[in-house]
C-alpha cells in the first residue's frame, strides 16, 4: 500500500524503512507537520501515517477523504488528537500503536525523578565551569519515600515496579485497578488521597475528556506541600499556568515533564535560533526546580523498532481485509 508518513524524522525513515523490508509497502516520507496548509501532500495515497502532533481533526480528514484516503495509521498509542467520530463517518479506518516500550517511557520517568531530586543538571553544568562546590545540591533518599502513581496501565505498573526497587511505598488512583498491581502490594486510594500523601507523583493516564487538566488550581490544594510531579503521559493532563501558580507558592516542590499542552509548535523541532513565542513555556522553564524534555521518553531503539513493526502489520492487515485487534 502507498503510505504518506507526515511529521517524519530521519530516525523515522530509517526504522521504518528498516522494518518495511518485511512489508514491502511503498513509503513516502515528508518532514512537515499535517495541517491545512500541507494536507495536499496526501493527494492520492491511500493510507496517511501520522504522529501526535499532525492534525487530524474534522477539516483535515474531509481533505483527506476527499483525495482517497481510506486508511490513517498512527504511529502513537494516543488518538486524542484525532475526531474519531467524523473518520467513523467518512469512512476511514483508524488504527494505532496501543504498546511499544512501556519500559522506555517508565525508566523516563524515573530519570526526571533523579535528575530533579539529585540536581544533576545543575551538578553538570557546575562541573563543565570547574565548579565543585555541593551547594544547592542536596538531595533525597528515594528509599521510603511515597510515590504516586496516576493510571497503572502497562506504562505506570512499570514504573511502579521500579520505584518498588528503590524501596518506595507505592500508592495508585486508577477508575480501572490493575490486579498485577494489587498483587505487587499497591495499595489503591482515591485521587485526592493518592495527592494528599505522595512525595512523588507521577501521571500515566491517558488523555481523555475526564483526564483533561487532571491537575488544576482545585486538585492541586490536596497535593502534600512540596511534593514533586511528573508527566510523561499528555501534556493536558496538566493545567500548565496552575502548576506554575504552584510552583511559586512551593505546594510544588518539584516539576519534571516530557510533555507539554501546547508542545504541537515546540517539540520535535530545532527552535535554537528562533525566539520562543511562547510565553507560558518560558516561564515554566525559568524555574530552576523544573526539568522539561521534548517528548522523548518513548525514544528507544526498542521502541522506535516497535512502533514500525505494529505500524506495517497495522496497514497490511487494513489492506488484505482481515481484522486488526489495533484498530480503533
Amino acid at each position: 500500500m502507498r503510505v504518506a508518513f507526515f511529521s517524519a524524522k530521519s530516525y523515522d525513515q530509517a526504522s521504518f524503512d528498516q522494518a518495511n523490508q518485511e512489508f514491502g509497502h511503498d513509503l513516502t516520507y515528508f518532514d512537515t507537520r499535517l495541517t491545512a496548509d500541507t494536507v495536499t501532500l496526501a493527494q492520492d495515497f491511500p493510507a496517511i501515517c501520522a504522529f501526535i502532533n499532525d492534525d487530524l481533526g474534522a477539516r483535515i480528514l474531509h481533505s483527506l477523504a476527499d483525495t482517497g484516503t481510506q486508511l490513517l495509521a498512527l504511529r502513537s498509542a494516543g488518538f486524542n488528537h484525532v475526531d474519531l467520530n467524523t473518520a467513523k463517518d467518512l469512512g476511514i479506518a483508524v488504527v494505532r500503536v496501543p504498546a511499544y516500550s512501556p519500559y522506555a517511557v517508565a525508566e523516563h520517568a524515573v530519570g526526571l525523578i533523579l535528575m530533579l531530586n539529585r540536581k544533576l543538571y545543575r551538578s553538570y553544568n557546575r562541573v563543565r565551569d570547574d565548579n565543585f562546590a555541593l551547594q544547592g545540591l542536596l538531595g533525597f533518599d528515594l528509599h521510603r519515600k511515597t510515590v504516586g502513581v496516576i493510571g497503572t496501565g502497562q506504562i505506570g505498573q512499570c514504573f511502579a515496579q521500579i520505584m518498588q526497587g528503590f524501596g518506595c511505598r507505592v500508592i495508585a488512583y486508577d477508575v480501572h485497578p490493575n490486579p498485577s498491581c494489587v498483587k505487587q502490594g499497591i495499595d489503591y486510594l482515591d485521587l485526592l488521597d493518592v495527592m494528599g500523601q505522595s512525595d512523588i507523583l507521577s501521571l500515566h493516564c491517558p488523555l481523555v475528556p475526564t483526564t483533561y487538566h487532571l491537575i488544576n488550581e482545585d486538585t492541586l490544594q490536596a497535593l502534600k506541600p512540596g511534593a514533586m510531579l511528573i508527566n510523561t503521559s499528555r501534556g493536558a493532563l496538566v493545567d500548565t499556568k496552575a502548576v506554575i501558580t504552584g510552583i511559586k507558592s512551593g505546594q510544588i516542590g518539584y516539576f519534571g515533564t516530557d510533555v507539554y499542552e501546547e508542545e504541537e509548535n515546540l517539540f520535535f523541532e530545532d527552535l535554537s535560533d528562533h525566539i520562543i513565542q511562547d510565553d507560558t513555556f518560558q516561564l515554566l522553564q525559568s524555574f530552576p526546580n523544573v526539568v522539561i524534555t521534548a517528548h522523548q521518553a518513548f525514544f528507544t531503539q526498542e521502541a522506535l523498532a516497535t512502533i514500525a513493526q505494529t505500524t506495517l502489520a497495522n496497514i497490511r492487515k487494513i489492506e488484505q481485509g482481515y481484522p486488526c485487534e489495533n484498530q480503533l
